[in-house]
């Protein structure tokens, strides 16, 4: 056998393996793919059986389903009502939920709620297509066991109900606010009436639902308004009995953020602020008093401060002096400093400067005056303004519960306004009742069925044959534990196929070339034989295939034959199975060709003696046998076929079924091999039955025996092969005892019925058998399945060339 390519050979190189990967990939789903194909041609005929079925099952669906007709009505949701009367606030803080406020529609329209009010507004219940079982006649006889009792309303609302929500279908337009309402039913117009009803339910239920919330709202905020008009009047109460207990005044509003100024607060504030501009004029005075004094200590005869410019003896008294001033000067200059008019100025400029003192001195005592005032008033100020601290701390201590009771007092009248407000809203909508929906297109009768459509039918019926094929293919295909492929034997047992025997029609129905023509071939295969014979031994210059021995003499008839063999007399076979001669019978078959693919592997494997066995009896191991002998025979080799399974010689009863001596007289002495043989007079093939008169035991230690082993290597020498027929592996242990000298071995398997777990079995039990195995034959293959497992196993070649022409054989 060739050596199994290494594909788990490892990739060294990094760039190599990453390289490899995806053509492994690519390898793995073709091979998956190929896989799947090869499954639907191996199981193509159930998959073709169970789609028609499928596909038949949807026919008789088509012509007995009554038609149905699916009407549409379109709903909007008008989310601008929606918020028409709430505040800004509210509404902006709605936007995001409107998705989920719209699906919360779907599922109110969907709800039992609408179904039963369009029931019974359209009577449904009275309806046969919502509340009968159906036309069929299992709903006919159901309907007509039920009771009275059982029909009652309840349960017909019921039964309504049930047909109504599986006929509807309530689906959003994309996302929109758009609302689709389907119904199918029996009628065209019938489906349009229903689909327009559940938008016109749904549209009252939902001016009832807000006309019901509202009314319960008014009542309720009716209710707590009156409790919180008495909760907001007992808190502002409290709040003046606090005050009265506390002696705490109110001036009114103001700036604090805790309410009304209190009198403590207001006449704290006012003495504060009196207190600083005291402040300020004490300062001022005390500048005004420092100035002038220190103006009046330096003597400034020209000095000013504020007062004097504004005194009227200042002003004079220092114009005096000044124009006393200009005339000393001029007189000075003029007369000298020393003149008595000069001197006489000057004395009056003294008295000026003297009146302008004294004056400023008076001034200095008003300024003195006004500071001990102003500081005075300052000392008051602050001793009131600690008095008025002081008895703020207990008024503040005091306002800390009344802080409690004002912001109580004014969280319920807070509260108070609110639900006031509402309940003037509720109110208002109890009188003007909305709602968000309204049908922008009504429902109308559809011109076309919605079903069953014939497509869609016939399409899903294919698709449930196809799994159903595909998953029923697999299934067989898993417990499908037998040989089918070539490539199966040599997978599982790690051995050559040789070869698959096509299985033989029975001869009566296997005719489906004229006799006629099948004669002219053979008769016309002998001639062109006769003509290179010689000899009564075959001519081994005739080509491979066309070689026909002829016999020396020949007797016809249906009975047995003689000719002369070294002297010797034997006797002719008469097969009673034609199976058993058909590469004679039909040597371009295909039967044939297989049969030729085994002589070429043991043409070149060299063995002269192939033993023939299989699993169990019933795999056509003598089949093989006789054959293979006949063609070896037939193309010009010495050849003698022995049937060695003494336990059951199948052989033997269908080649020579009357035979009296075998190999067992042979072997014990009492006949010889001439007289024991039967010779095939087509052929030239020596046959050497095994007549058994009774059952015997001790089968494998003859064929173990020293004589037994003699008697082969004697007939290797005298023929190019010698074939033996030997038991079935499974049931006796026969065939061990003749691998002393047996070369090769054929194990023959029948095709789709030999388990393989079975064969794997004994060839693990018999490794001499494995190591010595020419090769596996599948036989009795059926050439019609063959091909849906193996393409290129015949192909139809022998059914398009069954035969060559005479003229061709010539």
């Amino acid at each position: 056998m060739d050596m199994p390519l290494n594909f788990n050979k490892q990739i060294s190189n990094p760039i190599d393996r990453e390289k490899a990967e995806p053509h492994d990939e690519l390898a793995r789903v073709l091979e998956l793919v190929q896989q799947t194909i090869d499954l639907v041609r191996r199981q193509f005929p159930l998959f073709v059986f169970i789609t028609g079925c499928c596909l038949a099952l949807g026919f008789v669906y088509l012509l007995t389903a009554p038609a149905k007709f699916t009407s549409h009505a379109i709903l909007l949701i008008d989310s601008s009502k929606l918020r028409f009367l709430q505040d800004q606030q509210t509404a902006v803080s709605e936007v995001p939920i409107d998705t989920e406020q719209v699906e919360t529609q779907v599922e109110i329209l969907k709800s039992e709620n609408i179904g039963l009010s369009v029931i019974k507004e359209l009577k449904l219940n009275q309806d046969p297509e919502f509340v009968g079982s159906g036309s069929s006649l299992f709903g006919w006889l159901t309907s007509s066991l039920e009771s009275d009792e059982e029909k009652s309303e309840m349960k017909s609302n019921r039964r309504a109900l049930a047909a109504f929500l599986a006929k509807r279908n309530i689906t959003r337009v994309a996302r929109t606010y758009v609302l689709d309402i389907g119904f199918t039913s029996l009628s065209a117009v019938r489906a349009a009436e229903i689909a327009n009803a559940i938008a016109d339910a749904y549209i009252v239920d939902q001016l009832e639902a807000k006309y019901q919330a509202t009314r319960r709202a008014s009542g309720w905020l009716q209710d707590r308004i009156k409790e919180l008009r008495k909760q907001a009047s007992d808190a502002d109460r409290a709040v003046l009995e606090y005050k009265e207990k506390n002696k705490i005044i109110s001036v009114g509003g103001g700036a604090s953020s805790t309410g009304p100024r209190l009198l403590g607060e207001q006449q704290l504030e006012d003495l504060n602020t009196q207190l600083g501009t005291a402040r300020a004029t004490s300062e001022d005075a005390k500048a005004k008093l420092e100035r002038i004094t220190d103006v009046m200590q330096r003597d400034v005869p020209d000095a000013s401060v504020t007062d004097s410019l504004h005194s009227d003896v200042i002003n004079r008294l220092r114009n005096n002096y000044l124009d006393m001033a200009a005339k000393e000067a001029i007189w000075s200059a003029r007369y000298g400093s020393a003149h008595l008019a000069a001197v006489n100025l000057r004395t009056q400029m003294a008295e000026l400067r003297r009146s302008i003192h004294d004056e400023l001195g008076r001034i200095a005592e008003s300024y003195k005056s006004d500071y001990e005032i102003s500081k005075s008033r300052v000392e008051g100020l602050e001793r009131e303004l600690q008095k008025l601290v002081a008895n703020s701390q207990v008024t503040n201590r005091d306002r800390l519960g009344l802080t409690d009771l004002e912001s109580s007092a004014k969280v319920y009248h807070s509260i108070y306004d609110s639900f006031l407000q509402r309940y003037m809203e509720a109110i208002q909508q109890q009188s003007f009742p909305i709602t968000e929906a309204r049908v922008i297109s009504a429902a109308a009768p559809p011109e076309h069925k919605s079903g069953p459509l014939a497509h869609i039918v016939l399409a899903f019926a294919a698709a449930i044959g196809l799994v159903l094929s595909f998953g029923t293919a697999v299934l067989r295909e898993a417990v499908d534990r037998v040989f089918r492929t070539m490539h199966q034997v040599e997978t599982n047992l790690h051995a050559r196929c040789l070869t698959i025997v096509p299985r033989l029609l029975d001869p009566n129905q296997k005719a489906k070339q004229p006799a006629m023509l099948r004669s002219t071939v053979i008769s016309a295969l002998n001639r062109r034989a006769a003509t290179n014979v010689s000899s009564p031994s075959m001519s081994v210059g005739a080509p491979a295939g066309m070689m026909l021995p002829q016999a020396s003499k020949t007797q016809t008839g249906t009975g047995r034959r003689s000719m002369e063999i070294g002297g010797a007399v034997g006797r002719s076979i008469g097969s009673s199975r034609p199976f058993m001669r058909q590469v004679v019978e039909d040597p371009l078959s295909a039967f044939a060709e297989a049969f030729r693919s085994i002589k070429v592997t043991a043409d070149i494997s060299g063995s002269c003696v192939i033993g023939v066995t299989s699993s169990v009896p019933g795999e056509g191991k003598s089949t093989v046998s006789s054959n293979l002998a006949l063609l070896m025979a037939h193309t010009g080799k010495r050849v003698i076929l022995l049937d060695g399974d003494l336990r059951n010689p199948s052989l033997t009863r269908a080649l020579v079924g009357n035979a009296k001596v075998g190999i067992l007289e042979v072997l014990d002495g009492s006949a010889s091999l001439e007289s024991a043989l039967n010779i095939d007079e087509g052929t030239g093939l020596r046959f050497l039955p095994a007549v058994v008169g009774s059952r015997l035991a001790n089968t494998s230690d003859i064929l173990a025996s020293d004589s037994f082993k003699e008697f082969v290597d004697r007939l290797r020498e005298d023929y190019d092969f010698v074939i033996i027929d030997l038991s079935p592996v499974a049931p006796i242990v026969d065939v061990r005892a003749t691998v002393q000298f047996i070369e090769s071995y054929i194990y023959v398997v029948e095709w789709g019925r030999t388990e393989v777990s079975l064969v794997r079995r004994q060839l693990s039990r018999f490794p001499e058998l494995h190591n010595r195995l020419l090769g596996v034959v599948l036989n009795k293959a059926d050439v019609r399945v063959l091909e849906r497992y193996d393409r290129y196993q015949y192909g139809g070649y022998y059914g398009q060339y069954p035969y060559v022409s005479p003229a061709s054989v010539e």
